[in-house]
């Protein structure tokens, strides 16, 4: 291989190392905002406890915290979803015990799982 040949694989390298980067953080930065969303809706649900507590009426809060909790959980699957792009581009996977192993290996370091 050439003086030059190695030149242009590295910055083959470098331009794919540099895409894979900006693609992850891509997906931190909804993660962070999908945080963000669940933030508030933990507001928004102590405040209607609150408000709820204070009229001494209970009644609607029960309906209320139910579909904020439905949200969040909507949101929470989102950020799973994104997550699992996050590994897929970093070609990782995740074991069942929860170390976090390149994606073509066979069975795990740490607890010797293996892949099918």
């Amino acid at each position: 291989m050439s003086f030059f040949d190695k030149v242009k694989q590295g910055a083959s390298e470098a331009a794919k190392k540099a895409q894979q980067t900006v693609e992850i953080t891509k997906f931190k930065t909804q993660v962070s905002l999908k945080e963000r969303e669940i933030d508030k809706i933990y507001k928004i649900i102590g405040e209607s406890v609150y408000t709820s507590y204070l009229s001494g009426d209970y009644t609607q809060v029960e309906a209320n915290v139910s579909e904020y909790c439905q949200g969040i959980a909507q949101i929470n699957q989102e950020i799973s979803e994104l997550e699992q792009k996050i590994a897929e581009v970093r070609n990782e996977k995740e074991c069942t015990c929860g170390k976090v192993v390149a994606a073509d290996t066979k069975f795990c370091s740490s607890c010797g799982h293996h892949f099918v």
